[in-house]
């Protein structure tokens, strides 16, 4: 039998319980707001193995970074001082994993929570934390779904894909200029998301979609779906989902000598991409949520200290480096680490982080997110700017005040 460090147990078990506390580790030990020192620990959750652990080490490591950094900075929680712990879980990119390690997390007492990187186990794992009290940051889920459940925990680092569907689809149309297009989506809460949002948009501005095929996040054969686009002869196909499905489809869209422009969002804008399309992937365009790292406030200093450490930065490091700063500055906001202290601050905090000036909308979405839109050339991520493209796009991002993330 286990206890929740919340249980309510008759006082004359108060022995036994008291052992099986020590024994387990349900306690919180130096979060007891009576113990002359605090011991903070905040959650890091991503996929850690399958073909998204490069991601999801991306995230750990931003994470790492700024748990390292603010040991260093001699922070006091109500006169008190502070070690900040780092607990790493691995969900694999799977909701019913995500689920079972976001109670562990719980369990192990964390005081709040950086992650899931995806939307289909950021979702899923929101109600478990909200149940307790424990903020959640996501720094790369983009999904609206995870900050429209109603949960006053969760919020998110970047634009959502809201912003970043509409973004694609004036791209596509004004910057492109197609007019017949095809949708290909992973049917995952981000491919998919991501993928509709994508459609509303091309279609309100008078494009046409042609077909809407899905797919899985598995699969590595698309052959069946090229070759039913193929017929239709799209000026553009668009794909959202993550880098190990979107680089083999567009090496074998070309390999079928279909010439459409191919365009995804955040999920496969990653060097994995580039590695896993080849040749393919010159010409083709994608999106990321904010502003090139060469031009975010913060962002030279995070990359040189970052990759000296860690090596390469993939995408949403600095955005997990954030999501770590924006609790501990809301926990100094409040003089303690305990989530029912700091949780309102979170709501009404301007942070200056790395990636942005952080502040939060009603939802828990970021407000004033950007987006950039991407060309690879020459085995290089280049931002669209006016001529990018070959046309006079006039686009590379956009800013706006309703909030912004896969």
């Amino acid at each position: 039998m286990r206890f929740s460090c919340k249980s309510s147990i008759p006082t004359r078990f108060a022995g036994l319980v008291l052992a099986v506390f020590v024994l387990s580790g349900c306690s919180r030990g130096k979060n007891d707001p009576q113990a002359d020192h605090w011991v903070v620990k905040i959650g890091s959750v991503a996929p850690l193995s399958g073909p998204q652990s490069h991601l999801g080490a991306d995230n750990e490591n931003g994470a790492r970074l700024a748990i390292d950094d603010a040991n260093t900075q001699d922070i006091r929680l109500g006169g008190k001082p502070v070690r900040f712990e780092l607990l790493s879980e691995d969900d694999a990119a799977d909701p019913r994993t995500a689920t079972i390690v976001a109670q562990k997390l719980v369990d192990d007492g964390v005081n709040g929570v950086v992650g899931h990187l995806n939307s289909g186990t950021t979702i899923p794992a929101a109600r478990i934390y909200a149940d307790e009290g424990i903020p959640q940051i996501s720094p790369s889920a983009t999904n609206p779904k995870y900050t429209h459940q109603g949960f006053p925990t969760a919020f998110r680092v970047m634009a959502n894909d809201e912003q970043q569907g509409r973004v694609l689809g004036q791209f596509a149309v004004h910057a492109v200029h197609a007019r017949r297009i095809a949708v290909i989506d992973d049917a995952t809460a981000y491919g998919q998301g991501l993928a509709n949002e994508f459609e509303k948009s091309v279609s309100r501005q008078g494009a046409r979609v042609l077909l809407h095929e899905h797919t899985d996040d598995h699969s590595t054969d698309f052959s069946a779906i090229l070759t039913r686009i193929k017929e239709r002869q799209p000026d553009l196909v668009f794909f959202g989902g993550m880098d190990a499905q979107s680089g083999p489809m567009l090496k074998q869209l070309r390999e079928l000598d279909l010439n459409s422009v191919f365009l995804t969002g955040d999920g496969g804008c990653s060097k994995e991409f580039h590695e896993l399309a080849g040749e393919a992937a010159e010409g083709s365009f994608c999106s990321l949520p904010g502003l090139p790292l060469e031009e975010m406030p913060r962002g030279l200093d995070f990359k040189r200290r970052f990759e000296a450490r860690f090596g390469d930065i993939q995408d949403y490091a600095p955005y997990s480096y954030d999501a770590v700063g924006v609790l501990i500055a809301a926990m100094k906001k409040a003089g303690s680490p305990l989530p029912e202290r700091y949780l309102p601050y979170l709501k009404t905090l301007e942070y200056p982080g790395v990636t942005a000036l952080i502040r939060f909308d009603a939802n828990g979405d970021l407000a004033g997110g950007a987006v950039t839109v991407y060309r690879w050339h020459q085995g290089v991520r280049v931002p669209v700017r006016e001529g990018a493209t070959g046309k006079d796009s006039g686009i590379r991002t956009e800013v706006d005040g309703k909030g912004a993330g896969k």
